[in-house]
């Protein structure tokens, strides 16, 4: 099978590209030895089925990120046929210094020049065979957002990669380091080394990977530099051969792109002044999770019946509905939530009635542990995949780039950058991409900040136990404000312990933000469903082995005693769970939700989270029994319920994104240090909000002592400071 990559500076809808190609044949792994996403596909368009590597977006082949390297071991290292060498043709110039690094291998290439229709809507020109023709290497024209000659780029790269092609570097045209360029590239030949043009551009400019592989070069190497004057860069050569590039691409350009004299403001750019202001960017940030959260959680949709006391009382609504009269019209999520769990009970009262004739315990542990526990996780699928599609879009838009700008500036005082927003935005996917994203981030201390307050930013795996408590706190009213509060809660408390561990452990200052703004445009609608199908095919996996297989054995440590050769339990309360949670009960009293009959039922939920965040509504559910999850959280006071959120939402993190965090820390001690903080985080803040919002007063002793604490903090920070 062919195997082609594809290769680009990100944002210049490469991934969109990937998705036109390979559709359902797409998989996402890991690079060997790194954590970096692999995807990789089929095309089956041509005479040959062809592999597509989907390569990180990278602006070059330096070794300065993970991606680069990862990217520039894949092109010199696993031979691909072809590269599809994506550029953005609304950034052309930009885009073409990455091509003059690719046509330094000896893989053959194919030019992708994208969003032509986004060129030619603004009035300017493009002359393709003028870029063929300064470049040496095929391009065609394509729309990757709407399909536009998506096949008749892949004909051409098929007939291309059938042909050898010959490697050149644009650097060979400067008047300044041309002629030592050519000097070190016959040296390279002298040595036998491979794709000698690639290798002797890297070790003229002084890359560290190229000097430690080639060692008997690079003294030659010095002699020919020191013949250079390179008082104009201070010395820098890999200054010099970047300004070798840009000059080429500069001298050609006038050829290649013809711009419209009249060019008005763009719609990105009339966008950008309202969704990008320094005072209402945020504020329209928050106006706009609020939105998504109510479209898919809320119980008043439009707020018809608060406002205008519309209410639904037709038996025919109400069972389209799936509410009860007297009701409001539910939100879309709501709705679609409804209907899911409706199916969902009547599916397993049908197992419970063909299993009517087995024994007590099979029925048991089928109907009331494994089939309640996962419908307790399943049932809130539709909320969930709701709130990642919105997200999806917001990301594909380009939105979520412009949020991180305006995040930089909040981030900064905190000591962070709008860099590690993305990291942290992931994390509300899943906290596991999102703490591998953070090799991105170039300070060490801000990595290690931005680890530590990542399992603050809610992931998917919590939303059941929000969805869960939503529907039953406030009389089943308000749901969008309780999960929104989470969220906002959880992200305040990361910014409150950010401030903190700025004062303590990163007092260095924080790092530019740098970043090229992609141009607004719509969501591809193949592309955002592949993005939800793949949360959906893991999150069903993962419900159904490591979910299902914890709750057998909760269903069977509730069931038995320690003498289980004894049979069944009558009372959960004398059964292997009941009398450790009992045992363990008491640490938690603190907090509010620890007390009462089911306090002990909660803490086992609680720690059976840590094997994965869904089994916290899972065992809730199964220990619930013929009760039921709400009635079990109906007898919790708001306070008490509002605790055991937060407890969920701050405490440590499920055994999975432990693990990411462990690989990230590369140390045990570490580690150990981000647990503790986590618990204490964790015990405090949730403790704290049972007794202030149960006994007034409690709460301002607190946020007296809160801010004399953070007072002693700054004196402590300024005094060291000085």
């Amino acid at each position: 099978m062919l195997k082609f990559c594809l290769a680009g500076n990100p944002n210049s809808g490469k991934t969109t590209l990937f998705n036109a190609l390979t559709g359902s044949t797409a998989h996402v792994g890991n690079w060997p030895g790194v954590t970096v996403d692999k995807r990789e596909g089929v095309y089956k368009k041509l005479e040959e089925k062809v592999s597509i590597v989907d390569l990180p977006g990278i602006y070059s082949l330096s070794p300065y990120t993970l991606e680069e390297v990862v990217s520039r071991n894949f092109i010199m290292d696993e031979n691909p046929d072809l590269i599809i060498n994506i550029v953005d043709a609304t950034k052309l110039e930009r885009n073409l210094y990455l091509t003059t690094q690719l046509l330094e291998t000896n893989v053959p290439m194919v030019i992708a020049l994208n969003m032509m229709d986004t060129v030619e809507r603004a009035g300017d020109k493009i002359d393709v065979k003028a870029l063929e023709k300064a470049f040496g290497v095929p391009v065609v024209e394509i729309s990757a957002l709407r399909g536009k000659n998506i096949n008749e780029l892949m004909k051409v790269a098929y007939e291309v990669s059938k042909q050898p092609r010959k490697s050149f570097s644009v650097v060979e045209h400067s008047p300044l380091i041309g002629k030592a360029y050519a000097e070190v590239e016959k040296l390279c030949c002298e040595h036998d080394v491979d794709c000698a043009c690639f290798h002797a551009v890297k070790v003229l400019e002084g890359d560290m990977l190229e000097v430690k592989d080639h060692p008997h070069i690079e003294e030659h190497v010095k002699e020919i530099r020191e013949q250079i004057d390179s008082s104009a860069f201070d010395g820098d050569f890999e200054a010099m051969v970047a300004d070798a590039r840009y000059q080429y691409i500069t001298s050609k350009m006038p050829s290649i792109l013809i711009k419209n004299a009249k060019q008005k403001a763009t719609a990105t750019q009339k966008a950008d002044k309202f969704f990008m202001h320094k005072v209402w960017g945020i504020p329209m940030f928050l106006v706009i999770m609020f939105a998504i959260f109510h479209v898919t959680f809320a119980e008043d949709f439009l707020y018809l019946q608060g406002i205008f006391g519309l209410e639904i009382n037709s038996d025919f609504w109400c069972t389209f509905f799936q509410i009860e009269a007297g009701s409001a019209i539910p939100s879309p999520g709501v709705w679609l939530q409804s209907w899911f769990g409706y199916l969902m009970g009547c599916l397993i009262e049908a197992i419970a009635g063909l299993m009517e004739s087995c024994p007590a315990w099979l029925t048991g542990l089928v109907c009331d542990g494994l089939l309640s526990g996962i419908d307790a996780i399943l049932s809130f699928l539709p909320h969930i995949l709701m709130l990642f599609l919105f997200l999806s879009i917001l990301e594909d838009t380009g939105y979520m780039a412009r949020v991180a700008f305006i995040m930089d500036r909040a981030f900064r005082k905190f000591g962070l950058s709008g860099k590690a927003f993305y990291p942290l935005l992931m994390c509300f996917g899943c906290g596991v991409p999102g703490v591998m994203a953070t090799k991105t981030l170039e300070s060490e201390k801000e990595r290690k900040m931005t680890i530590l307050i990542s399992p603050f930013f809610s992931c998917g795996a919590k939303l059941p136990i929000w969805l869960a408590f939503a529907g039953v706190l406030f009389g089943g009213q308000h749901g969008d404000l309780v999960v929104y509060s989470i969220y906002l809660i959880g992200i305040i408390v990361a910014i409150i312990s950010a401030i903190v561990l700025k004062l303590v452990i990163n007092k260095a200052e924080t790092a530019p933000f740098i970043m090229e703004l992609p141009d607004y445009h719509l969501p591809q609608f193949k592309s955002t469903m592949l993005h939800l199908w793949d949360k959906l095919k893991h999150y069903l996996v993962k419900a159904g082995t490591i979910i299902a297989s914890a709750i057998v054995v909760i269903w069977f440590l509730s069931n038995f005693g320690f003498a289980f050769w004894n049979g069944m339990v009558d009372d959960i309360n004398v059964s292997m769970l009941g009398q450790i949670g009992q045992a363990l009960q008491y640490l938690f009293y603190p907090m509010g939700w620890a007390m009462g009959d089911y306090g002990w039922q909660l803490v086992v939920s609680s720690l059976t989270g840590l094997l994965a965040k869904e089994e916290v509504v899972a065992t809730m559910e199964v220990l619930a029994g013929g009760l039921g999850l709400e009635f079990m959280i109906a007898t919790m006071t708001a306070p008490a319920a509002f605790s055991f959120m937060l407890f969920n939402l701050l405490c440590v993190p499920c055994m999975a994104m432990v693990g990411a965090v462990a690989g990230e820390l590369n140390s045990k001690k570490e580690l150990f240090k981000a647990i503790g903080f986590w618990m204490l985080v964790a015990y405090v803040v949730s403790a704290a909000t049972y007794w202030c919002f149960t006994y007034w007063y409690v709460g301002v002793i607190v946020a007296v002592a809160l801010v004399a604490a953070f007072v002693a903090l700054v004196i402590r920070y300024k005094k060291r400071k000085v």
